[in-house]
């Protein structure tokens, strides 16, 4: 279960690291971290908390990405779904953020962004398989 759960991570961070690198060098490309800062102030705005600072907001988001992604990928992109999970997981992101009143544009306002959000989770399940098969 341990090797499932580093595999997770390992896709997780590499899905974090690729949107991070190309979010703060390029125009035009998906924002997901804005779609999850959105999310986390909604939750938070139901327990009457919110988070002002952007520094602390965008931190506690990327740490809930990564954790949240890393156990969804430890337990779909390691055994029979493996691969097909990013694709979903993709799709999922750019359905789910306007059924749930979220602001869908950073991350689907484009053909461009949404065939790279799609693509930044794939990557995410590829990876995750990649360390999966190295040290199963």
């Amino acid at each position: 279960m341990y090797k499932k759960i580093i595999a997770g991570l390992g896709g997780a961070l590499a899905l974090s690291l690729l949107h991070e690198t190309i979010r703060k060098n390029f125009d035009n490309v998906p924002e997901i971290n804005k779609v999850g800062e959105e999310a986390l102030n909604k939750a938070l705005d139901k327990a009457d908390m919110k988070i002002t600072s952007h520094d602390q907001l965008y931190a506690a988001t990327l740490a809930g990405d990564v954790i949240g992604n890393g156990m969804y990928y430890a337990t779909t992109a390691t055994s029979g779904f493996n691969i097909a999970s990013g694709l979903a997981m993709g799709l999922g992101a750019l359905a789910l953020p306007g059924k749930v009143g979220l602001d869908e544009n950073p991350v689907a306002e484009t053909t461009q962004k949404k065939v790279m959000t799609v693509a930044y989770y794939l990557f995410g399940a590829i990876v995750t398989k990649f360390i999966y098969d190295k040290i199963k």
